[in-house]
Order: C-alpha cells, then structure tokens, then sequence
C-alpha cells in the first residue's frame, strides 16, 4: 500500500471517529496521533503500510467503542449536533455553499413560473420540466462538494441536456398520456443523475450506491420534516395576512411556496450531510416501525384479493395505489438492509421483511394477471406498458430478495448478497425509466 492510500485509509478512519458526534476535533486529533505512532512502530519492524494499518487499528480499538466511550464523557456533545454549528469552527463554506445552490433553485423556478405567461405556453410544460430546474442544480452541488473530475461532470451535463432537449422537441399531442407519463418519470431519471454526482461519478462501486440509497431515504425524511415546517410556517403567515391584506395572500403563495419547496431540496441534502449521525440513528427506528405495520397489512391485502379479487379489473388509480404501495415496501426493505450489519445474523426484522416482500410479490402477481387481461382485450397503450414493465421489473427484484432473503434465515447465505443484489440492481430500474422517457412517446406517436 503506497504512503498515499494510507493516508487516505487515515482519512476515512478519521470521517468515521468522528460521524458519531461524540469526539470533537482535538480528540479526533489525538487519536489519529496515537494511530500515526502504532502505524510507525509496526513499520519499523517489517510490516507493510496496509498490515501496518489495520493492526493499528486492530490495537487502538474499534470505532463504536471508542466514541461510546467518548460519548459516555461528552454526551452534551451530542446534542449540540442538532445546532448549527458556529462559523468559528471552520463550516462557515459549507454552509454558504449550500446556500448559494439553494437560492439559485429558488430563482430557477421562479424563472420557470414566468415562462409560463408568454403568449403560446401553457402549464402543462412547467409541470412536465420543473425538475429540470431543481434536481440538476442538487447534482451541480454534489459535482462541487465532491469535487468530481471534470470529464465525469461533463457527462452528467450532456445526459442531462439529452433528456431536456429529448422532452422539449418531442411533438406531444395536447393532453398526451406519453407527456404525463414523461412528467411522472422524468424526476425519477434526474434522481439517478443526482445519484452519480453523490458519489462523485464512481457508479460501478457497490458500496457507494448503496450510500446514494441511504441517502435518499434520509433525504426523504428530512425534507418531509422541512415541508411540514415550512407549511406551518406558510399557514400561520397567511392567517397573519388575511385579516390585514387578504390581497397579498396570493403573492405570498405564488413566490414562497414555489421558491421554498425548490430550496427545500437543496436544504435536505446539505442536512443530510451535515447532520448525518441523527438521521442514521432515526431511520433504521422508523424501518423498524413501518416494516411489521406494512408487513401486516400486505399479508391481509393479499388474502383479501386473493379470496374476492380474483378476476376484477383494477383500474387505473387503484394501480397507480398499489405500484406506489410496492415501491414503499420495496423502499422499507432496501433501507432496512442497508440500516442492518451486514456481518450480524439473521433476525426477527428479516423474517418480518419476508413476510412483507412475499406479500408484495402475491399483490404483484394479481394486478399483472388483471394487466394481462386488459392488454389481451384492449391491447397496449403508453400507460399499459409503463405500468407493466414496471410490475414486472418489481417483480424480478422482490422475487430474488425473497430468495435471498429465505437463504439468509435459513442460515446459507449473508445479508451482505441482499445488499449486492439491491445496489446491483439500480441501472436495471434506471434503464426502464429512460426506455419511458426516451421510447414509449415516439413509439406510440406521442399520443
């Protein structure tokens, strides 16, 4: 191991010391200190860099005890992880940094709004592109805090651009469903594009697109929490404002709500970031909540349909309910995963996420057998090949995570293939989404 990669194993060891909150920077510093002199020592006496890290590490302790250690001292510390931190401590850029992506959001939807009022726009354009005005700037500012190459940041600008020109030079008919179901998907294919920037451009790792994936549950939260704030904060202006100048009410909605809810995004990510040992520690307690809750009421679905079901026509809200229902489910799963050790045993929450993918996959199976027999009778439209391939890619994905999951409490396989299995399984969900942005309008003639 080159003296360079050791410095950056030093690094990453460092990141991790002081995740948790606990350990404050001058700690953090006689630790690293004391790991330097073991490192040194253990060279001196033949060993390579590599060896010579991790029996140093080996000897100064594993991380979690050291900062519960820390933490048992210093638990006022912790706490101040929820402020802000001061400008003194050198966090001042950050936070300027993220504050500058996040104004430039806000005006970018606002100057999205005003495209709208030229003669010959319409509405139905600002909702099919304004995500084209918010997640490519969130990638923007992942490119920059991640300092991506600049040969990889290229790339995300010209996938980018080829998707904002493909939508806007596609002749969508008025009221098109190729042009909702555009709108419905095209977020989902920048989020994959924020994604490449958050890992600073390394697809390929497994590990790091299993961070994208913690990241975006957190994120979730996070802007959830922002959105619910905000919106009391919103509601308690209006009824300041409504007694006094009932007529500014709408001036507020149309230039906060927009601006505020772009901003949010930016916001959440850099919160995310910043403040990751909370959400660590809250998300894998709300997985836990909201997986048995959701097991159970799969299970009772399934064998509800599966008795009176059988043969009845969903139609399309009740798909669109139960497709959201699946990705929820698979969304709990993924996180729940990835919350989880990968060398701990198998548990009473995997048996749980058993039940809730088997369930899943029973669901799945009927509306396919409903959405088969209205193709047969109907034939195919733009909706109906979206909802399929979706299913059927859901499908494929719950269907191997029971299996592996089955192998996992049954003591033949590792959590650790789970994982694989779901971050290896991403550029199968992002090339269906591209195939229904880019392929299903021309092919059913924009209609």
């Amino acid at each position: 191991m080159t003296a360079d990669l050791v410095e950056s194993r030093i690094g990453d060891w460092r990141a991790a010391v002081l995740r948790g909150g606990a350990v404050a920077d001058s700690d953090a510093d006689e630790l690293e200190g004391h790991l330097r002199e073991q490192i040194a020592d253990l060279e001196a006496v033949g060993l390579a860099g590599d060896e010579a890290f991790l029996v140093a590490v080996k000897r100064l302790g594993e991380v979690h005890q050291i900062t519960a250690e820390f933490a048992r001292e210093h638990g006022d510390r912790l706490w101040k992880q929820l402020a802000l931190p001061h400008p003194d401590h050198g966090r001042l850029r950050p936070i300027l940094t993220m504050l500058a992506f996040a104004a430039l959001t806000a005006v970018l939807i606002q100057v999205a709004r005003m495209l709208t009022a030229i003669p010959g726009a319409s509405e139905a354009w600002l909702v099919r592109d304004v995500s084209l005005f918010v997640l490519p700037v969130l990638a923007a500012y992942f490119a920059a805090v991640r300092r991506m190459p600049w040969r990889r940041a290229l790339v995300l600008v010209a996938v980018v651009g080829a998707l904002a020109l493909a939508v806007n030079l596609f002749p969508f008919a008025d009221g098109a469903s190729t042009d909702v179901l555009v709108a419905i998907h095209l977020p989902v294919a920048l989020w994959f594009v924020v994604g490449a920037a958050y890992v600073g451009g390394d697809i390929r790792a497994s590990a790091r697109r299993m961070d994208f994936i913690r990241f975006t549950g957190e994120w979730a939260i996070y802007y959830t929490l922002i959105a619910l704030g905000g919106g009391v904060l919103l509601g308690l202006t209006i009824a300041v404002l409504t007694p006094i100048a009932p007529g500014s009410v709408e001036e507020v909605l149309t230039w906060v709500l927009p601006s505020g809810a772009a901003g949010a995004v930016v916001v959440a990510a850099w919160l995310v970031e910043a403040k990751k040992s909370v959400v660590e520690n809250l998300a894998p307690v709300l997985t836990a909540i909201f997986t048995p809750l959701f097991a159970v009421m799969l299970l009772g679905s399934a064998v509800v349909y599966g008795i009176v079901g059988i043969g009845q026509e969903f139609d399309r809200d009740l798909l669109f309910v139960f497709d959201l229902l699946l990705l929820v489910v698979l969304g709990l799963v993924v996180y729940g995963i990835s919350a989880r050790g990968s060398a701990r045993g198998a548990g009473a929450m995997d048996a749980v996420r058993l039940v809730a993918v088997v369930a899943a996959i029973a669901l799945d199976v009927l509306v396919l057998a409903s959405m088969f027999e209205r193709v047969g009778e109907f034939g195919f439209t733009a909706n109906r090949v979206a909802a399929l391939g979706l299913n059927l890619v859901l499908l494929v994905n719950l269907t191997v995570t029971a299996w592996l999951t089955v192998s996992l409490l049954t003591g033949k396989g590792q959590a650790v293939r789970v994982e694989r299995w779901q971050t290896g399984y991403l550029p199968v969900f992002a090339a269906w989404i591209a195939l229904v942005v880019l392929g299903l309008p021309p092919t059913f003639g924009f209609a």
